[in-house]
């Protein structure tokens, strides 16, 4: 994807919320990425899995959050990018009741949808026949329905959509939201991914293909980016929604713009379905867009938010282009030794990392990282946080599909 020409236009991040393992909210889940926690345990929806734990958001219940009422007619997956709208839109000091509707968007992701709601239909139907299917599955389980149910609570009318590309929506969706706004389209869009992958026929999916780690005997260190040990990812639920806004729309209502949103690159492998093309071509393409679509040279990137599974492959490869674009200059660090891997969700996760790392100067160390992979070759911040005087940060997001998109943030 080529850079609009143009000036850069720098969408503002009025707002952001949180649900993820480290936490209900964006401060407590700021403080686990800050003190590296671990938050992997033994989960019982996974009980005799050959791998039997992931990153749950244990702290999330929908009933009392939302209301019973509510919630009982929406699967996880909408349910927590529900409450994450709801910081985010409070933090922005935007009140849906005295908005124009029709200039507010909404492009919320997430790789597999209502996926628990999917697993426990089908089980319904098989045991007891086709009467028993709920009516209501469509409706929960549809991966555009998250987008959809947060329009309709908060009278969002503007464009509405969820773009799929896997473990890269959640950025793909808030690279689309800027456009939307660029365009003129919109002065607010909520924007974010959302992800509830923790059932058993995912789990089993992804073990089986081996890109789990199998430390079932610590899982609370298995998720260790960069790492010469790493042996895959940890499964994660959880759900970030940012709220971006023209920047024109956030000065007049004397919003305060905790970072922007300057640049965002998009780019195919075109190769394998699953493994990252081993020179990185795909991810290079979609960094390079981004710098250019943010008027920046590699040279001025200070930190990278990198997507560091925990897997071979994948921290390999994306280490490698970080070497060759941007040198070993910039500080890196992935948060999914905390978080796990959300799939859809987690470029949005990073995305208000990175905001937050450009808010407080700060930031946080790759968690578990026992003894850095010589192979790395790139400055992976451990152990503890590192104060750094930062204006740039790259967020990378890569996924199934041969997708990668870039995110470039500056500083407000």
């Amino acid at each position: 994807m080529t850079a609009t020409a143009g000036r850069p236009f720098h969408a503002a991040v009025t707002g952001f919320g949180m649900v993820t393992a480290g936490g209900l909210g964006v401060a407590d889940t700021w403080q686990a990425l800050l003190a590296g926690a671990a938050t992997a345990d033994h989960v019982p929806e996974l009980a005799g899995m050959p791998v039997d734990f992931a990153c749950r958001a244990e702290r999330f219940d929908g009933d009392a959050l939302l209301g019973r009422r509510t919630a009982w007619r929406l699967d996880r997956v909408t349910q927590m990018a529900m409450v994450a709208t709801n910081e985010a839109l409070e933090l922005a000091g935007l009140d849906p009741a005295e908005w124009d509707g029709e200039r507010v968007g909404v492009v919320l992701s997430s790789a597999l949808g209502g996926v628990a709601t999917w697993e426990r239909e089908s089980d319904r139907h098989r045991e007891h026949g086709p009467g028993m299917v709920s009516p209501l599955l469509i409706p929960m389980a549809a991966v555009n329905m998250t987008a959809g149910h947060v329009a309709a609570a908060h009278g969002a009318r503007g464009p509405n959509f969820a773009p799929a590309t896997a473990c890269a929506s959640g950025a793909t969706a808030l690279g689309a939201a800027r456009e939307l706004l660029r365009a003129d389209l919109c002065d607010v869009v909520i924007a974010g991914g959302t992800e509830a992958p923790i059932t058993p026929l995912v789990a089993a999916s992804f073990a089986k293909m081996g890109a789990l780690s199998g430390r079932t005997d610590d899982p609370g260190t298995a998720s260790r980016p960069f790492d010469a040990t790493r042996d895959g990812f940890v499964l994660a639920e959880g759900a970030s929604v940012l709220i971006l806004e023209r920047p024109d729309h956030a000065r007049a209502r004397g919003a305060r713009a905790y970072a922007h949103l300057s640049g965002y690159g998009a780019a195919a492998d075109a190769g394998h379905p699953t493994r990252p093309d081993p020179e990185g071509a795909g991810a290079e393409l979609a960094l390079r867009a981004a710098l250019r679509d943010a008027g920046l040279a590699p040279g001025d990137v200070d930190h990278v938010n990198a997507h560091g599974t925990s897997t071979p492959l994948n921290d390999a490869v994306e280490s490698l282009v970080i070497r060759r674009v941007l040198g070993d200059r910039p500080a890196v660090t992935s948060v999914k030794g905390v978080t796990g891997h959300c799939l859809g969700a987690s470029g949005a996760h990073e995305a208000v990392a990175a905001t937050l790392s450009l808010h407080h100067q700060v930031v946080p160390p790759t968690a578990h990282v026992a003894e850095l992979d010589p192979e790395v070759g790139v400055d992976v911040v451990v152990d503890k946080p590192r104060r750094l005087q930062m204006s740039t940060v790259v967020s990378h997001s890569f996924g199934f599909g041969g997708q990668n998109a870039v995110l470039a943030f500056t500083r407000a």
